[in-house]
């Protein structure tokens, strides 16, 4: 944890936002070349601090290095690529159509900043939680305040480097701290809020943002569901869930939750599932150099409650439930019959512990999933079009993947996000932009207007006019 030394003052923090609340105006108003140059700036920073990003995050909690340029670089540069070769066209004006009774006019959307932002991030990717959303607050021309999670404190040594060498304080500033530095910028007013975490801190984050009637993004989580069916290829299945559920150690907001298979391929998806976790790292992922430690002893007690809570409810560990409390280790661990009481079941596991729940008839999936909260992820395997017809048209979702988990964040062509309870709003390509910009609705008169003829008093002639309208416009 980042210790009181590190954590930035109050009044250093009011100083950042006086400065930034004084600049975001001009900010606002830089073209696309100035925009890019920014990014490019940016990009090209976070390659010179590669080495170093990659260090700090085995130390914080043994991350490898081809995972930290896979999930935390790549996902940003990525990111920025993309918006640099799109921006000129989301930056342009678009003109939309009048309709006939508004006949002499023209109307278009203007693409303006919402100002002054405030970025949240989470600590299991702290690195990408955090500048993949700074790139689309910086192609819409805001200011931002960015704070990150005090848990992951050497890659945070790092990413400030990054932020004070790429960027003027009074435009893009970092601030470090725990609960009392979140909540005094909470209690500040900012045009739009973006934050990555837990649903009931969202909550506190949206109460605060209310008092200022500010804009919010939430990027929050929940239970996402993993669904087996009967027609499923549980060679490929066991492959992509096994590498979904247990990279980073299982601490990703669209993880696997728990899978709900059905019972002639329960067997079979159990065995090879174990002999994928093998295949990644090795009879004991203790000893594995790819495999994650869990953030810190606070998140291992509670995985180890929810795990032992769920034997006491009559669940059966039928893999690996290795605990090392002194390293915050636990193993690939697979879990059968688990009550839908414990809190396996109940909370979000946000770690490597996999229930396994069968299933007879769809009705049953559905008897599970549409009980809970709208998951944020929602992943169908089957090679049946009308099995998967089926489950996405009875379930809601952020997002669904059909024969793959959790790549759909990866393509800058579609929203991410969830719904309700994991999440609102959408992010990531140009949803990113839409969400850190006002979409100024513009309309202009050039000839006289239909209104005039029939504004008051209300003769026959324009009660007439009136009625014709009604009719055919």
């Amino acid at each position: 944890m980042v210790s009181e030394f590190n954590a930035t003052s109050i009044f250093e923090i009011k100083d950042i936002y006086a400065s930034q609340q004084i600049h975001f105006r001009q900010v606002g108003k830089t073209n696309t070349s100035e925009r890019i140059a920014k990014l490019k700036k940016f990009q090209k920073v976070i390659f010179q601090f590669r080495k170093e990003l990659q260090g700090a995050m085995w130390k914080d909690y043994h991350k490898p290095s081809a995972e930290v340029d896979l999930t935390e670089i790549y996902p940003v540069v990525s990111e920025i690529r993309f918006a640099i070769k799109h921006l000129k066209n989301w930056m342009r004006p678009n003109r939309v159509k009048s309709p006939i009774a508004m006949i002499g006019s023209s109307s278009w959307i203007r693409y303006e900043p919402k100002g002054m932002c405030l970025i949240i991030a989470p600590w299991n990717y702290p690195m990408q939680l955090l500048f993949a959303p700074l790139v689309s607050a910086i192609a819409s021309g805001n200011t931002v305040i960015l704070k990150p999670s005090e848990y992951t404190s050497c890659t945070v040594d790092v990413m400030k480097q990054i932020i004070s060498k790429t960027f003027v304080e009074n435009e893009i500033a970092m601030v470090e701290g725990g609960v009392e530095v979140a909540s005094a910028l909470l209690k500040m007013k900012f045009n739009h809020i973006f934050f990555t975490g837990a649903p009931e801190i969202g909550k506190i984050v949206m109460t605060a943002a209310a008092k200022h009637l500010c804009s919010v993004t939430l990027e929050l989580g929940g239970k996402s569901p993993t669904i087996v069916d009967e027609t499923a290829n549980i060679s490929s299945v066991t492959t992509r869930v096994a590498w979904a559920k247990f990279v980073n150690a299982g601490q990703i907001c669209i993880a696997p939750d728990y899978a709900i298979v059905h019972e002639s391929k329960k067997d079979e998806f159990i065995e090879g599932l174990i002999h994928q976790i093998k295949r990644h790292y090795g009879e004991s992922a203790m000893d594995s150099p790819d495999y994650l430690r869990i953030i810190n002893a606070k998140h291992f007690k509670r995985l180890e409650g929810y795990l032992q809570n769920a034997v006491q409810e009559g669940a059966k560990v039928i893999y690996g439930g290795v605990l090392n409390e002194k390293e915050n280790y636990i193993s690939p661990t697979l879990v059968d019959e688990v009550s839908m009481n414990s809190d396996l079941m109940k909370q979000e596991i946000f770690g490597p512990i996999f229930p396994i729940i069968t299933y007879r008839d769809k009705q049953e999936v559905l008897d599970i999933i549409n009980t809970k909260e709208k998951p944020l992820a929602l992943y169908i395997y089957s090679r049946s079009k009308k099995n998967t017809r089926f489950f996405i048209e009875n379930t809601s979702a952020g997002g669904t993947c059909v024969n793959m988990s959790a790549v759909h964040v990866g393509n800058p062509n579609l929203p991410f996000g969830g719904i309700n309870n994991s999440g609102i709003g959408k992010s990531r390509g140009h949803y990113g932009f839409i969400e850190f910009t006002n979409e100024r609705a513009m309309f202009k008169q050039k000839l006289p207007s239909a209104i005039e003829f029939m504004t008051p008093p209300y003769t026959n002639f324009k009660q007439k006019l009136i009625d014709w309208t009604l009719r055919y416009f």
